[in-house]
């Protein structure tokens, strides 16, 4: 099996390789056979037609190790380069439908368009970092993994439980469970769950290449891509992390409107290609859809809370997607939508529908806030630790925080210290 972009097909003996393949990013894979196997890739680009020299490259396929690899004997690459004349005739044009070239121009353009808009933030910089190889032997397969994702055998080490050396990826750090920075207290860490701003910040200063931005974007493209192409799990739980962390940022919203313009359209883009994944890696019907509709949802709550000119463009673009999948997917991202009712049939039958899986994001059923009862055991640890205090504004001692009485005795607390020590309590409870 081999593949080019986002057509895979699969090779015969007469296949020689593709010709005409337009400048820009590209990416080839191959596999041993068509059925569920390890799929190896690499990415190259290719330059403008005035510098053809430049647009040359060999890999080969080492049946020992069963794994795509550069050529590298001086001798060999002269001999391809030397007999480019007698084989390119058998060479296959490039085109990106299965269906051969197209009756319809304009068709062929738009598809060949899909992959380049697909892959309009990747640059060399982004694929030397995630892949770690040289300039046009970025290489991967779909087994390459980020530590993070790398799944460890109980009862071995580390170094046991990988059963074969594969090229680490070096995607940014995402730790969604602590988006607030290193020693960070009370208010802030609860600013910094709510909206995850500092966090985009914080990686786009420190792992962006001239800290741009839109690094950001490309690595989501790349993750998409590895998913579609090669089944690449790691990719896909990446994938996953930057949009969580990119649609529950608040204040980076308005101060980098462009870049959520640019998601916007990108998020689109790929929600339209996603159904194409094998082994449904991208199911947009159960788990995956429920995942972006929460995300997506909860942007727009945190959207329609903002104020500022910058607010108008994202508005705009937001609308445009989410036109997109109510007519793709039937999604809803309103909130004052019927949640459960009764619904008549063709035949007359009536039935009750009820719509779930939202009550996370919407707090409410399990999810919803409540108030618990502190044991005595509790109650007594808490109030050692704030017997220090001269006085008190809660009384703790019954299990319930409860105002003091008017008739007390102590009259003279100063409630101005009250939030900072409330925010002390959040940061030890």
């Amino acid at each position: 099996m081999g593949g080019i972009d986002l057509l895979s097909f699969t090779t015969t003996p007469r296949f020689q390789g593709i010709k005409g393949i337009p400048p820009g990013f590209h990416f080839i894979f191959t596999s041993p056979t068509t059925a569920l196997s390890v799929r190896h890739g690499a990415w190259f680009h290719v330059g403008e037609p005035s510098s053809p020299s430049s647009n040359f490259w060999i890999k080969k396929w080492d049946s020992s190790r069963e794994e795509l690899v550069s050529e590298d004997d001086q001798a060999s690459i002269l001999r391809w380069r030397a007999n480019i004349g007698s084989i390119w005739k058998g060479l296959t044009p490039y085109r990106q439908s299965a269906s051969g070239p197209s009756n319809e121009p304009q068709e062929g353009i738009e598809i060949s368009k899909a992959w380049t808009d697909l892959t309009s933030y990747i640059t060399p910089s982004l694929l030397a970092r995630i892949t770690g190889g040289p300039q046009d032997h970025w290489n991967l397969t779909s087994v390459s993994s980020a530590s993070v994702d790398v799944d460890h055998i109980p009862g071995l080490t580390a170094l046991e439980s990988i059963i074969q050396t594969e090229r680490e990826l070096n995607f940014v750090p995402i730790n969604l469970k602590q988006t607030w920075r290193e020693g960070a207290t009370g208010r802030e860490r609860t600013n910094g769950a709510r909206d995850r701003s500092w966090a985009l910040d914080d990686l786009i200063t420190r792992y962006c290449a001239d800290q741009s931005e839109l690094e950001i974007l490309g690595e989501l493209q790349f993750c998409f891509l590895m998913v579609l192409t090669l089944n690449n799990n790691s990719c896909l739980e990446q994938w996953k992390r930057i949009l969580s962390l990119l649609c529950t940022c608040r204040g980076a919203v308005l101060q980098r409107p462009q870049l959520f313009v640019n998601l916007m359209t990108t998020i689109s883009l790929q929600l339209k290609h996603a159904q194409e994944a094998e082994g449904g890696l991208f199911n947009l019907h159960e788990d995956d859809g429920e995942l972006i509709r929460n995300l997506l949802r909860d942007f727009k709550r945190g959207l329609e809370q903002e104020d500022g000119s910058a607010k108008e463009k994202i508005v705009g673009a937001f609308g445009e997607l989410e036109e997109f999948i109510r007519t793709e997917f039937g999604w809803e991202l309103q909130h004052d939508f019927v949640r459960n009712g009764i619904l008549e049939l063709e035949d007359g039958e009536r039935v009750e529908m009820d719509i779930g899986g939202d009550e996370e994001a919407d707090e409410l059923g399990e999810y919803a806030p409540m108030v618990v009862e502190l044991t005595p055991e509790q109650v007594k640890n808490l109030d050692s630790d704030l017997s220090a205090k001269p006085s008190v504004p809660l009384h703790l001692r019954t299990g319930y925080a409860t105002h003091p009485n008017e008739d007390e005795e102590d009259q003279s607390y100063d409630y101005d210290i009250e939030e900072s020590d409330l925010e002390n309590m959040d940061s030890r409870y």
